[in-house]
């Protein structure tokens, strides 16, 4: 505790919950001191400042963001008395561990729940949220929006917070059009969330702020509906909270936090890869299910493949690229574009490993669980972009099999012909979506 009696407090991140969090609990409050943010998981975010502008008047020189790694050092330099943990889709033992060191250190270890950090609407919120990243919830908000819309309602999409460039300026964005995306100049993750939705006629809303940008969503539409990024529980006090779990990821919709957060909150429970998980992975979540959360609806669904030119991949040699964040923390072997490949007739999965250059080849080091065949499409910035760019083109490939949410050939100059695999979520059997939002009022 400082000499004003503060509490000193250090928030652990990845540029989402974290702000979030501080901007909730912390900003106003002078029984606290934050020190410092310590960011992890995305690349190039620490070394900066949370600004000034945002922090508020405790703050009138902003906030430093330190890698985590100085964790320990600013525990000590700074007398911290509470480490706040704000970041997703990691293991309970990871969870525990960061615990250990930090009390090791004499300071509280804090997971701030819902209560403390969920903002209240004016308008009705569904939340759409996962186990783990790469479950599909972007498919599946797809899914939600569609029925809304077909029963008249305005929809607006909250998606959880990506703040990678200037934190100021994006303190609140609204995507209702590709040149809205253009703009913003987003990520190749960015791109990966809000392209679809705004493809298919719907607004996106994100930034810093969400207090702010709940404000803004609120003008235009009726209901809102909140994607959350990783793992991560919404930052909404949601009417009807949706959980998606991946029935090829059995288990651990129980042992990563904080998935069992939200699944322990869910409404409904939206079991996915159906289709294509083994009837013990679909057997092993049902029981999980039952036994955390037995009073939730259960909708099961598949998530069935189409692919521009399917005869392009028979017989030929090809480099496959999924969506990043789902094959790194999210620790998914394969995605759609692995699955069309060996669907569609394919000789061979090359390896990228031996040409990858750069950040690329930093990412593979970083997350060795990656499977054999597949390259990531990792762009959090520009030099990971022109690093994604060489290895693609130094594959030797016949054919690039895109499986990301979006067609890289708009960002990527390849030197090889490319086809783009996309899928959309189906529910299988009863309940489906559509029956539940209109059982519980939102159609009707």
């Amino acid at each position: 505790m400082n000499t004003a009696g503060r509490m000193r407090v250090i928030i652990m991140g990845a540029a989402g919950r974290d702000f979030h969090n501080f901007n909730t609990y912390f900003r106003g409050d002078e029984h606290y001191e934050v020190v410092a943010f310590t960011a992890t998981q995305v690349p190039h975010i620490d070394e900066r400042r949370y600004p000034a502008l945002l922090s508020g008047r405790l703050y009138p020189d902003g906030i430093p963001i330190c890698p985590e790694v100085d964790l320990p050092a600013l525990i000590r330099e700074y007398d911290v008395d509470q480490v706040v943990f704000a970041y997703s889709d990691v293991p309970y033992d990871y969870v525990m561990r960061r615990s250990a060191l930090v009390n090791s250190l004499g300071a509280a270890f804090v997971l701030l729940g819902p209560k403390y950090t969920a903002l209240k609407a004016r308008k009705p919120v569904i939340s759409i949220c996962g186990v783990r990243t790469g479950v599909g919830k972007n498919q599946a908000t797809r899914r939600v929006a569609e029925i809304l819309k077909a029963a008249g309602k305005e929809v607006a999409v909250a998606e959880h917070p990506m703040p990678y460039g200037n934190l100021v300026k994006d303190r609140v964005q609204r995507y209702a059009t590709v040149a809205d995306l253009e703009k913003h100049a987003c990520t190749i993750e960015e791109l990966e969330q809000y392209e679809p939705l705004v493809t298919a006629g719907i607004t996106v809303y994100a930034g810093v702020d969400y207090d702010a940008v709940l404000a803004r969503a609120e003008r235009e539409a009726d209901i809102v509906l909140w994607e959350g990024g990783n793992n991560d529980f919404p930052f909404y006090e949601p009417d009807l909270a949706i959980t998606l779990v991946d029935s090829l990821r059995a288990g651990d919709e129980i042992s990563y936090y904080p998935g069992e957060v939200n699944l322990r909150m869910a409404d409904v429970v939206l079991i996915t890869n159906v289709d294509t998980a083994p009837r013990t992975g679909l057997d092993v979540v049902l029981a999980n299910v039952a036994a955390v959360n037995p009073s939730a609806e259960i909708v099961l669904a598949a998530s069935p493949l189409s692919v521009e030119d399917p005869q392009a991949i028979f017989g030929k040699r090809v480099l496959v690229i999924e969506e990043g964040a789902a094959l790194t923390h999210g620790e998914t072997r394969y995605g759609a574009g692995v699955a069309a490949a060996h669907k569609f007739g394919a000789a061979e999965l090359i390896d990228p490993r031996p040409f990858a250059v750069g950040e690329i080849l930093a990412t593979f080091e970083r997350y060795p669980g990656i499977g054999v065949g597949v390259l990531p499409a990792m762009g959090y910035g520009k030099q990971q972009v022109k690093d994604l760019e060489a290895t693609i083109n130094a594959s030797g490939a016949d054919l690039v099999v895109i499986g990301t949410p979006i067609d890289l050939r708009r960002i990527i100059a390849m030197n090889v012909p490319a086809v783009r695999v996309e899928f959309q979520l189906e529910e299988q059997g009863h309940p489906t979506l559509g029956e539940i939002l209109r059982a519980r009022g939102f159609t009707g």
